[in-house]
């Protein structure tokens, strides 16, 4: 136990140790934090759709017919009939010829993964994927090869170099705490030339990227006629659409072998039909005009955003060294570059009304902590100028 104390008080020293809050959501892009009213830059919510009363009473009609729990995985008895149509609606959403339904992201990425490489086959891996990917490939078995983020000429020379009878490629699609958005076009084009599967993980596009916000893969032109046979496409339902899960389309050969060789899937209680039934209200709203309209809104935000921390309005922020790293994603961060100071300056946007979490290693590289700025179709105009004012004033104090 000493060893534990003393761990933590290292983490402590090193401004790395992290602490939870208590949160209630309350109107717009507000939070009661700890008891204390924020309007937050730190949600997933990017289409504000997760206190949408449209979702709200998608619920309520849903434990009315189904009750509140699944009772069993999705083998057994869990797999309700507001799943099964969830399923068909988000693979007929993507353009994919089927998918299959997660009660969580994490654990869809940790568990196909394995189902899909092992031992003697070969798994490349970009430097900057989530830590779902990464556990999934530590998982798997497989001879992992990471390449440097965005590395395309490394991850080539790699695929030639492998012998491996069987080469899986996984990749975010939008890196989450860059903002930017792989080169899905290479990289499919890559495992085409080398007899590989992708699996691009678009947690963060699905609701926000490409035509009616069906998804990075779609941005590509990857999906409907022209869908590949060698890609898997997975995507959270807790962010865009503002509920919870995840699910993973693709050709129905693999979808099929990861139904029955998935063990998160397999040995897991199915999610509840409450929450197969608002991800459905949300994805119809997602595809519909009023989807148009938030994310056209969100797009205004980020330009907005952007230009007042990168014109001479942003001056404050650029004399203090911090750096808007280049996003067209709702995922703007903010480049601090030491904890502490990441910290510091979360505390002074606190100080003012505005809960901009810092993120530090290991979530990000050493000497790139920052504030991972988080935009939503539920923010205003008005909520981004409070945001830059407060960004300007704490570089002025803490400079």
């Amino acid at each position: 136990m000493d060893e534990f104390d003393d761990r933590l008080a290292a983490l402590q020293a090193q401004a790395l140790q992290r602490v939870r809050r208590e949160v209630v959501p309350q109107d717009g892009a507000r939070l009661s934090v700890d008891g204390q009213s924020l309007l937050a830059f730190c949600s997933n919510d990017y289409l504000g759709l997760a206190q949408d009363p449209l979702l709200r009473e998608a619920v309520h009609a849903a434990v009315d017919r189904y009750g509140v729990g699944a009772g069993a995985s999705p083998m057994v008895s869990g797999h309700s009939a507001a799943n099964a149509a969830l399923e068909r609606e988000l693979a007929a959403a993507v353009g994919l010829p089927r998918a299959l339904y997660f009660y969580a992201g994490y654990a869809t990425n940790a568990g196909i993964v394995p189902a899909l490489v092992g031992e003697g086959d070969a798994l490349f891996s970009d430097a900057l994927n989530h830590a779902c990917l990464i556990d999934g490939a530590r998982l798997s078995r497989a001879s992992v090869h990471r390449y440097a983020h965005g590395a395309l000429d490394r991850l080539e020379a790699l695929l030639a170099a492998s012998p491996a009878r069987r080469k899986l490629v996984i990749s975010d699609a939008v890196f989450s705490m860059d903002g930017d958005v792989a080169d899905i076009a290479g990289l499919h084009a890559l495992c085409e030339r080398h007899d590989a599967l992708l699996l691009l993980d678009d947690a963060h596009g699905f609701g926000v990227l490409g035509p009616q916000g069906r998804g990075a893969l779609a941005a590509a032109g990857l999906t409907g006629p022209t869908a590949s046979p060698r890609v898997l496409y997975m995507a959270t339902l807790g962010k865009a659409l503002g509920v919870a899960g995840a699910f993973v389309a693709g050709p129905p050969t693999l979808v099929e072998w990861l139904l029955q060789k998935t063990r998160s899937y397999t040995f897991a209680t199915a999610a509840p039909a409450l929450l197969a039934e608002a991800v459905r209200a949300g994805l119809r709203c997602a595809l519909g005009p009023e989807g148009d309209r938030r994310r056209q809104h969100l797009g205004a935000l980020i330009d907005r955003l952007r230009h007042g921390l990168t014109s001479e309005a942003g001056a404050p922020v650029q004399a203090a060294g911090w750096w808007l790293m280049p996003s067209h994603t709702p995922i703007q961060p903010l480049v601090i570059g030491d904890n502490a100071t990441a910290l510091a300056v979360m505390a002074r946007l606190r100080e003012q009304g505005l809960w901009v979490p810092a993120i530090r290693p290991p979530t990000v590289p050493e000497g790139t902590a920052r504030l991972r700025i988080a935009l939503s179709a539920a923010h205003q105009p008005e909520d981004v100028d409070q945001l830059l004012a407060a960004l300007a004033a704490a570089a002025r104090g803490l400079n």
